[in-house]
């Protein structure tokens, strides 16, 4: 609990051929023996992840991926999963053999970049192993690249700080409530202690939307339901209620008209995601036929119980809501592939455990096989027939089509 969370983090990955240098060069990068460095190819099997504090950055998470050019049969699902690491990546190093450059496999790479708008940057390893009229072709060839020696610790810091000034000119992440209550506003945190809520800790999106509030000078206020009668009798003009999605009709009936209401759930479909395109995904419920196959996306993965939002209580509300029967299939984790097309809908949870970057790539997949996708939260506050109040707060056209 002291440690960012992983999807709190900057993700920067490694990518290249196999023996490219990659372990070496996160091991020197890291000052650490993170990856396990061999002169055999296909040393790294699976991705090797390492969190750390780059200055003056602050929390980022490297990852060391497999080789992409094992053409076997165990190599082409390693190279699947290495490029499945690219939807979570911030920020790319591709890693080049000086001694074995291959112009058509850095092309390769930087159209797989583009396809998923990664930053990235050009490294040429093992200059220590060429001489300096081999290395000045080279350089002249590729003017964008930065040439290194990972084992030799060459150019190492040039490296750092261009990785610094390229992660400063991505996109700043968007604050959880920071921009939706004034400084020195009131918000009231309703959370629920049932069987779900793990013992001594709150869960993910809790925590992080409580820091959140600390970090824009918020003053937040945490009860459990059972106890949100007496609370709001203890405080005035507060400026936003937000609850857990499973008791979204309880709140509700609680909370006054005048105050406004959300969910954590939706909140993060706008810290993570897109939440127009999230609240167009609702429209897709009131067409669906009988016999539809709804894809419900976890990230996270746990026992299911009777009280499970994704599993059990959201597809027993859909039943209700429209007296259709559909299919549900369930995946969890970062198991969510290209292959969406015989699915009518997505609803997706809240992606608290993951970074804004896979949430978005996840929306790209849904657009590019015209899939509607949606969020817990957002489908919770339909079927119970508030999704215009939990939208209110942030007023920018963020209505119910």
């Amino acid at each position: 609990m002291n440690n960012t969370p992983n999807s709190n983090r900057i993700v920067i990955s490694i990518f290249g051929k196999r023996n490219a240098g990659k372990s070496s060069l996160l091991n020197t990068l890291t000052n650490q023996e993170i990856s396990i460095v061999s002169p055999v190819k296909g040393t790294t099997t699976d991705p090797v992840k390492k969190a750390m504090e780059l200055n003056p950055i602050g929390p980022v998470l490297f990852i060391d991926t497999a080789g992409i050019d094992d053409d076997t049969e165990l190599g082409n699902l390693r190279i699947e999963k290495s490029i499945d690491i690219m939807r979570r990546t911030n920020i790319a190093l591709h890693i080049v053999d000086i001694n074995d450059i291959d112009n058509n496999s850095i092309k390769h790479m930087e159209l797989l970049f583009k396809k998923y708008n990664i930053p990235y940057i050009l490294v040429i390893n093992k200059i220590d192993t060429v001489n300096n009229k081999f290395l000045e072709i080279i350089k002249s060839r590729y003017p964008e690249a930065i040439f290194i020696s990972s084992t030799e610790k060459i150019n190492i810091d040039i490296l750092k700080n261009i990785l610094i000034d390229t992660i400063k000119d991505t996109e700043k992440e968007l604050p959880i409530v920071g921009d939706l209550v004034p400084y020195n506003g009131k918000v009231v945190l309703v959370i629920p202690i049932d069987k779900q809520a793990p013992k001594g800790r709150l869960i993910l999106p809790q925590a992080q939307v409580i820091r959140d509030c600390l970090d824009h000078g918020i003053k937040s206020y945490i009860v459990r339901d059972t106890e949100l009668e007496s609370a709001l009798k203890d405080l005035n003009d507060i400026d936003l209620i937000i609850t857990d999605s499973q008791i979204f009709k309880k709140v509700d009936n609680t909370v006054p008209k005048e105050i406004k209401l959300t969910s954590f759930s939706i909140l993060f479909a706008r810290h993570k995601g897109d939440l127009k395109e999230f609240i167009k995904g609702i429209k897709a419920i009131e067409k669906l036929e009988s016999g539809a196959d709804i894809l419900i996306a976890e990230n996270c993965t746990h026992n299911t119980s009777h009280e499970d939002i994704g599993r059990i209580k959201i597809p027993k509300l859909l039943k209700e809501k429209t007296n259709k029967s559909f299919n549900f299939h369930f995946k969890s984790g970062f198991d969510f592939s290209e292959n969406i097309k015989n699915y009518d809908l997505v609803i997706h949870c809240g992606g608290c455990m993951v970074n804004r970057k896979e949430i978005e790539n996840r929306m790209k997949i849904c657009a590019r096989n015209t899939i509607p996708i949606t969020n817990y939260g957002i489908v919770l506050a339909y079927l119970n027939g508030i999704i215009d109040r939990s939208l209110e707060i942030f007023n920018e056209g963020y209505t119910y089509p």
